[in-house]
Parts: structure tokens; C-alpha cells; sequence
């Protein structure tokens, strides 16, 4: 019989979610970067719901070594030899994420790596030439320039992975001011005069940790950090990833009363940071799995168990809901198809490079699903870009799909198709 998972799908609110969105999103939180004040903000607001839906929490901190942190907008004026232009920050330049300390001004003529003496300039990288190789042409250079494509609404996408930083400063340039700069250099006519001031911070971050009763079978994940506001212009991180937090939480709140072995969620930090969180955390409940092997009630070996599921953006959806399983995950596959039939939300094969991977590593059971996010990484992830209706499918695909692992329904006859 399906009528008691229906019941419980008919509760899933999506406008309790979309506030949640909002909430997350918002100035307080300051886009929620990992060890900032908005995110243990936003860490404690999300403490306090899980306990409010009755859950025994707990917060779990973590050190997280040198997160790039642009401390102000970068100073950018160039000239063309006729013509003084300034660069806007985040839409026209932004410091790259590997680039050495620059507080000061420096001004330098325009140049290109690999070309001529490189003394002094600011030398523009060509697509061709890595970042590691035109270090190699740059000695006594002023800094280096590199082209990155901006989204479709103009923006630089915000990154907080990557190398240490190098011995000289980086500023990424969206791709028409980079060859205009090209022109110039080319010419021999053009100069630069800027700053890349970021810094490096050792931080904590912390995971958040829900249950309610013995845990149950499924472990709910999404991330809440965010890559944070840069000096000046907002980056609410709505749909990356407000916007699974809020599934999450509604699934949580609709299950958590009804499953009698109990239900597990963990909401990670420091997944902008290379997924730091989820690789503590998986490497937690490895070590915490039985070491005998045995049968629970929904037929599962014991040592399969927890089964994961990971919510990364449920923005907008699209054609279909997006689906990457790892580890022994084939009969939370069949569960996460069977939850899809019924629930009338469509289900296709695609890369999910989130926290779901780290538990896969770990041997666990785990899939990664995302519906789509607007604005990744910029000040264009607005909640105004999240759709409730996608929220309200998400979450009824997760609903559904926790249901039938917890062993209360072994299939569901007469799937909706």
C-alpha cells in the first residue's frame, strides 16, 4: 500500500523551503564561506532548527588551512595609449585564487609570457601557456593577467580550491577586456597600475549532526557553506546551496516523526573548499560500521548501511533531476528509480562533483542528486532563481526514496509513470 507515503508527500511545503532559502541567503549570513562569522552564524541558525524538529544534535569542528579571502576590491586602472579604463570588479577582474599578496599599487607596462623581457610588466598568460609555465617566463615580472569566462550574466564565478599561492600576483580578466589588453600589449602602447590584495586564513569549520532515534538507515547530507561575499557585491549562494539545505530540513521534518528506526543528517561545511566536511565526516561513520556482516529489515547488509543521499542545488529543474552514484550503491539506486516512477520526478545519469564522491570513497552507499542552480558562484545566485516547484519535487523524490530504504515498502506497485 502507497497511501502512507502519498500521506507524507502531501505534507512537503515548499513555501517552509523557500523561506528557508531566504533565510539562508540573506545578509546575516553573509554567503556563508567556511570559519566566517556568517558561516557559524548560519551554522548556529541551522543548530537551532534541528532541534527544534526534535533532533539530537551535535557540531563537530574542523581546522581548514589557508582559505583564499579577497580582503578588498582590487584597484585596476589601464591604458590603452589613448584611452584610461577601470575594470569592474567581479564582472571585468577579479584576484586569482592563486595569486601572491599585492595591498600596494603596482604599475607596470603591458606585456605578453614568453614574449620579450618580462621585467616589470604585467604579462598577459595565453590560453595555450598553463599558470605554472608562465611563473616560468616571469621573473621580475609585475604581476600576471589570465582570461576566464564570465556567466551568462556577466560575472566571474568565485573559486576557493586550488594551488598554494605563487610567487607573483594573478587578476583574472573576463574575455573582452583580455583582448583588449592583448592589443595593447601587442602594440607596445598599453600599461597597467593595480592591486591583488587577498590573504590566506586558517580557520574552523564544523559540520552539524541530526538524529532522531537509533539513526535509521539513510544519512541525508547537503553542504551550507557558501563561497562568501567579496568586498562589496552580495553572493547569497541561494541555490549553491540554500537550496538543498532546505530540502534537507523538510524531508528531516516530514520523516523524523514516522520512521520507527529513526532517521541521520548531517549538514557539512567546507564544501567549497574541496569537500573538506564530507571527507571528515565519511571517514567518521567508516570507522563506526559494523565489522559483522548481516541483514537489517529492508534487506540490506548492516555494513552497507548508512545509505546516503546528497542534495547539491535544487535551483530549477530542468529536463531531469541529475544522478551520480557511487560505492555499493545498486540498491539505493533501484530505491532513489523506484522513488522517481512514483513520484513523477524524472531521473537521469550525470556528474555530481559534490560531497556524495567522499562517501563513495569511503565505501558507503551514496548518491549525489542536483536539480540545477542559477548564478553559480557569483552575486547571481538570488532565492528569486530558486523555484519552489523544483524545491517541492526534490524534496518528494528524497522523501520517497528514505521511505522505501527504511524497509516500510519493498516496492511500489502501480508506480506512477
Amino acid at each position: 500500500m502507497t497511501a502512507g507515503l502519498d500521506a507524507l508527500l502531501a505534507r512537503v511545503d515548499a513555501t517552509r523551503m523557500a523561506a528557508t532559502v531566504v533565510r539562508l541567503a540573506g545578509d546575516v549570513f553573509a554567503g556563508r564561506r567556511a570559519g566566517s562569522a556568517g558561516g557559524a552564524a548560519a551554522r548556529d541558525w541551522l543548530r537551532d532548527r534541528l532541534t527544534g524538529l526534535g533532533a539530537d544534535v551535535g557540531v563537530d569542528p574542523f581546522p581548514v588551512r589557508a582559505v583564499p579571502v579577497v580582503r578588498a576590491s582590487p584597484e585596476a586602472v589601464w591604458h590603452d595609449g589613448s584611452t584610461e579604463h577601470r575594470p569592474a570588479f567581479g564582472r571585468q577582474v577579479l584576484p586569482h585564487f592563486a595569486s601572491a599578496d599585492l595591498p600596494g599599487r603596482r604599475r607596470g607596462d603591458l606585456g605578453i609570457a614568453g614574449a620579450g623581457d618580462p621585467a616589470g610588466r604585467w604579462l598577459l598568460v595565453p590560453p595555450s601557456m598553463s599558470l605554472f609555465d608562465a611563473y616560468g617566463h616571469g621573473g621580475g615580472a609585475a604581476g600576471l593577467l589570465v582570461s576566464r569566462a564570465v556567466d551568462a550574466d556577466g560575472w566571474h564565478y568565485t573559486l576557493l580550491v586550488g594551488p598554494d599561492p605563487g610567487p607573483l600576483p594573478v587578476l583574472t580578466l573576463d574575455p573582452a577586456c583580455y583582448a583588449a589588453m592583448s592589443v595593447s600589449a601587442a602594440s607596445g602602447r598599453g600599461w597597467l597600475e593595480a592591486t591583488a590584495p587577498i590573504r590566506r586564513d586558517d580557520v574552523t569549520a564544523a559540520n552539524v549532526h541530526a538524529r532522531w532515534g537509533n539513526a535509521g538507515t539513510v544519512l541525508l547530507t547537503a553542504h551550507y557553506d557558501g563561497v562568501g561575499d567579496l568586498p562589496g557585491l552580495r553572493q547569497p549562494a541561494a541555490s549553491d546551496n540554500a537550496s538543498g539545505v532546505a530540502v534537507v530540513l523538510e524531508a528531516a521534518r516530514v520523516l523524523a516523526p514516522v520512521l520507527p528506526d529513526g532517521l541521520a543528517v548531517a549538514l557539512l561545511d567546507a564544501e567549497e573548499i574541496g569537500a573538506l566536511g564530507s571527507a571528515r565526516h565519511a571517514g567518521q561513520v567508516r570507522e563506526a560500521r559494523p565489522s559483522v556482516v548481516n541483514v537489517d529489515g529492508a534487506g540490506l547488509p548492516r555494513e552497507a548501511r548508512p545509505l546516503v543521499v546528497n542534495v547539491d542545488g535544487a535551483g530549477r529543474l530542468g529536463a531531469a533531476v541529475a544522478v551520480e552514484a557511487g560505492g555499493p550503491a545498486h540498491a539505493l539506486l533501484s530505491m532513489l528509480d523506484q522513488a522517481g516512477r512514483h513520484t513523477g520526478v524524472p531521473l537521469a545519469p550525470g556528474p555530481m562533483a559534490s560531497d556524495n564522491r567522499r562517501y563513495a570513497a569511503a565505501g558507503l552507499a551514496a548518491v549525489g542528486i542536483g536539480a540545477g542552480m542559477g548564478g553559480y558562484h557569483s552575486p547571481a545566485d538570488t532565492p528569486d532563481r530558486v523555484d519552489s516547484g523544483t524545491l517541492a519535487a526534490v524534496c518528494r523524490l528524497v522523501v520517497a526514496t528514505t521511505w522505501l530504504a527504511s524497509g516500510r515498502l519493498s516496492s511500489l506497485i502501480g508506480d506512477r509513470r
